[in-house]
């Protein structure tokens, strides 16, 4: 898929999916309290200053700022933007902009901290997703922490296939998952599925080492998420949540276990 068409796609997708809704529920709700609670662990105290690149509708932004943080988010996708920018219109800490991660419109240095929560996912090529984490390094000050995400290699076998059983509506649905696990290319497969580049965690190790990051830490956020059918009615119970939250902590680094859960997150400091 060429630079242009692989843009395309993702404005499309995203003016047809709400992200903000999605991770309020379910797999979503899961994903955003695992992410925080991950980040916390390195995040520097308020009032750092923190970069949510890629960051959707806001709602990372919005946590941050709720704690005390000054947030510059930038996003591919002009609707994420305009709505962020309607959510925090009176939250003087926060700056918005429609930008591309793999060319930021911030200075050397110019943050305390780095989310990158969405690129890694729609960049095809080495090249790109290189230059996104060499632009996060960049903005990041010395010894700063970045926090980059990624989809397990895994995901669409267990998502797509086993769980949403799309092989009943998609013939080719079995070719096309093979090859996603060679290449890691996973194309549309409905009009309204999720795309995008799928990790292994070395190879997510390895891109960002390429770079001059260095890898303090690489967990697995969200094991539970695909063990379960019911992970909606457990997330809204407090106790059966709590269970899976401390299922997710005890699986997080288990070698054998990190391709599971659909999202990796590397936790990096620049080598500057």
């Amino acid at each position: 898929m060429s630079q242009g068409a692989e843009h395309r796609h993702v404005l499309e997708y995203y003016e047809r999916h709400s992200e903000w809704d999605r991770l309020a529920e379910g797999r979503g709700r899961l994903e955003f309290l695992r992410t925080t609670e991950i980040v916390l662990r390195n995040l520097p105290p308020p009032p750092a200053v923190i970069a949510d690149i890629g960051g959707g509708p806001g709602r990372y932004t919005l946590w941050l700022a709720g704690r005390g943080y000054q947030v510059e988010h930038r996003d591919l996708v002009p609707r994420h933007v305009q709505e962020l920018t309607r959510k925090a219109q009176d939250l003087a800490g926060v700056r918005t902009a429609v930008a591309d991660g793999r060319d930021l419109d911030l200075a050397d240095g110019a943050v305390d901290a780095v989310l990158l929560f969405g690129p890694l996912y729609h960049l095809s090529r080495r090249a790109d997703r290189l230059r996104a984490l060499a632009e996060a390094n960049r903005i990041v000050r010395p010894g700063g922490p970045v926090f980059a995400a990624a989809v397990s290699r895994w995901a669409p076998r267990i998502l797509a296939e086993l769980h949403a059983r799309l092989y009943t509506r998609i013939p080719a649905l079995g070719e096309e998952i093979s090859r996603a696990e060679r290449t890691g290319e996973l194309p549309r497969l409905t009009q309204d599925s999720w795309f995008g580049y799928c990790h292994r965690p070395q190879q997510l190790r390895a891109e960002l080492n390429a770079v001059g990051l260095e890898v303090a830490d690489l967990v697995s956020v969200d094991v539970p998420a695909l063990l379960m059918a019911d992970i909606t009615e457990r997330m809204n119970d407090p106790v059966d949540r709590a269970v899976v939250l401390d299922a997710a902590r005890a699986l997080e680094r288990i070698p054998e276990m990190l391709g599971i859960g659909p999202h990796l997150l590397a936790t990096a400091t620049s080598r500057r």
